[in-house]
C-alpha cells in the first residue's frame, strides 16, 4: 500500500490530485490517507509524528511525505529504504526520526523527472509517480547518498514540545512516553502534570499526560480540552520533571 502523509488538509485539490496521479500510475495499489493535518511548513515538528504515525509496515509500503516549504529549492528530493519500508519525499529532516531510529537505513537523491514538473507541487508532478514506481516494485529512480547525506543531526531525539491539536483538544508533543517514566511530570506553564493510564482513572476536569495509543506523550482533560483548557497551542514547549523533584 501507499501511505500519504502531508500538511495539505482535506479542503483543497491536494490530496485529490496526488492520489489520482498513484491510482494512474498503479492502479493495484491502495492509497491510504494517513495524515495530512501535519505542522504547515514545518518539517522538523511532523518528522516527530511522521516516526510515531507510521509505526510497523509490512516490506513493501510506500510512505509519500511532503512537507515541504522548500518546494522548487535548493533542499534534495528523497527516497530513503527502512527495514523494506520506502520514504518519498523532500530531503528537509522529514525522515531524519525514521532514519536516527532504524538500523541500515539508505537513501537516494531521485534523479528522474517527469514531462512536467510544477515548481510548486512536486508532491503530485515528482513523488507521487516515484512513489508509484516503488509500489510496482520498480528499483529506485535516483543515486545513492551516503547514510549522513541530507540529515539534520542537531534535531534532539525527542522534542519537547506540542506539535499538534488533535479533534479532542488533546496535545500531542514530540517527546516519546517510553523515554520517561511513571515518576516523569510534563510542567504546561506553573501548572504540572502527572502520568496517567488513560482518562477514566481521573476524575472529569482533570489535566494530566498519558502515552497516546502512538506511543507519543499526550497531554488531555478528562472530558475536556487541553488546548482550551492548558492554552496550549503547536509550538508551545513543555519542561519535563519528576514527581520527587516537584516535592522537594
Amino acid at each position: 500500500m501507499i501511505l500519504l502523509f502531508t500538511d495539505f488538509g482535506m479542503g483543497g485539490p491536494y490530496v485529490g490530485q496526488m492520489k489520482a496521479v498513484l491510482h494512474s500510475e498503479a492502479p493495484a495499489v491502495p492509497v491510504v490517507d494517513l495524515f495530512h493535518e501535519a505542522p504547515s511548513h514545518e518539517p522538523r515538528a511532523a518528522a516527530y509524528l511522521l516516526a510515531a504515525y507510521v509505526g510497523s509496515q509490512p516490506p513493501g509500503t510506500v510512505v509519500v511525505g511532503v512537507v515541504d516549504p522548500g518546494v522548487g529549492g535548493a533542499r534534495e528530493p528523497l527516497i530513503v529504504e527502512v527495514g523494506g519500508v520506502w520514504y518519498v519525499g523532500p530531503g528537509n529532516g522529514l525522515f531524519e526520526l525514521v532514519q536516527r531510529r532504524a538500523d541500515g537505513a539508505r537513501q537516494w537523491r531521485i534523479t528522474w523527472q517527469p514531462p512536467r514538473l510544477s515548481a510548486s507541487f512536486h508532491g503530485r508532478d515528482l513523488f507521487a509517480p516515484v512513489a508509484a514506481m516503488l509500489a510496482r516494485g520498480e528499483a529506485p529512480p535516483g543515486e545513492p547518498l551516503e547514510a549522513d547525506e541530507v540529515r539534520q543531526a542537531d534535531w534532539p531525539d525527542d522534542l519537547p514540545e506540542v506539535l499538534y491539536i488533535d479533534h479532542f483538544g488533546n496535545a500531542v508533543t514530540g517527546i516519546r512516553a517510553s523515554v520517561l517514566d511513571a515518576e516523569s511530570t510534563l510542567a504546561v506553564g506553573d501548572l504540572i502534570l502527572s502520568r496517567t493510564r488513560t482518562f477514566s482513572d481521573v476524575p472529569i476536569g482533570t489535566a494530566f499526560w498519558y502515552e497516546n495509543s502512538n506511543g507519543l506523550a499526550e497531554i488531555a482533560v478528562n472530558r475536556g480540552r487541553a488546548d482550551e483548557t492548558l492554552g496550549v497551542s503547536p509550538g508551545y514547549a513543555i519542561t519535563i520533571g519528576t514527581r520527587q523533584a516537584e516535592s522537594a
